[in-house]
């Protein structure tokens, strides 16, 4: 039987007491997707930075699963789907509060696992070339222009208007300083100190979750570093 390769392929953390959750190890790579299991939560949140989904089954030897879910969202926006065989709605609940993307209950279709994982990626990581035309993207990091929201890995960043306004101007040329005198007149019509753009810049930082976004040039300004992967 012929089964179709979906147009992207990912890197899937498989964790379940098992390490194999139901046979979904074997069967994934068949879609194209790269598979790695482990058999406890302690593995899971020190291995999950290394894959772009977590299947997580809560029934851990270990951790409770949902406590695993918990932590992982604390620190990343890692695309988290609980595979399990806890049918009752209480359960569901408690996996999307702690954080799960989607709730799949056995039985069923590796069919229909794959739809949820693509449906799942498609919003975690959208197609460049199906954004709209007010969205600039730089790594994890998402502006739309239009709506002035921000994201980071999919999380949203809330911004007041001058913090939004000196993130786009960074973003027009990723990696490229932008003078502090230039930062000034185009964000603040050069009528405020400079001291003004290190609290914005400061401020940002902390918003997005990282020193590492903006970068400091001593003497000239800053520059927007378009980084790929990120804890939030």
């Amino acid at each position: 039987m012929h089964i179709s390769v979906v147009d992207r392929s990912w890197r899937i953390l498989i964790a379940a007491s098992s390490g194999d959750c139901g046979g979904l190890a074997r069967e994934l790579p068949r879609f194209g997707h790269q598979v790695a299991t482990v058999d406890t939560g302690r593995m899971a949140m020190k291995l999950f930075d290394r894959a772009d989904l977590l299947l997580l089954d809560p029934d851990l030897p270990d951790f409770d699963g949902f406590a695993v879910c918990r932590s992982i969202r604390a620190r990343h926006a890692l695309p988290i789907i609980v595979v399990t065989d806890r049918t009752s709605e209480l359960d569901c609940v408690l996996g999307l509060r702690s954080g799960a993307d989607d709730y799949l209950a056995r039985p069923f279709g590796i069919r229909e696992l794959v739809a949820r994982i693509d449906s799942v990626m498609r919003r975690a990581c959208p197609d460049p070339a199906e954004e709209e035309p007010s969205v600039t993207r730089c790594g994890a990091l998402r502006i739309d222009d239009a709506t002035r929201e921000v994201a980071v890995g999919g999380r949203p960043v809330a911004l007041t208007r001058k913090e939004f306004d000196l993130l786009c101007l960074l973003s027009r040329r990723p990696g490229v300083v932008v003078p502090r005198q230039q930062i000034l007149r185009e964000v603040w019509d050069g009528s405020w100190s400079q001291h003004t753009v290190d609290t914005h810049v400061s401020s940002l930082r902390a918003k997005l979750g990282s020193s590492d976004w903006i970068v400091a040039v001593r003497g000239i300004g800053f520059k927007l570093m378009p980084v790929s992967e990120i804890a939030v």
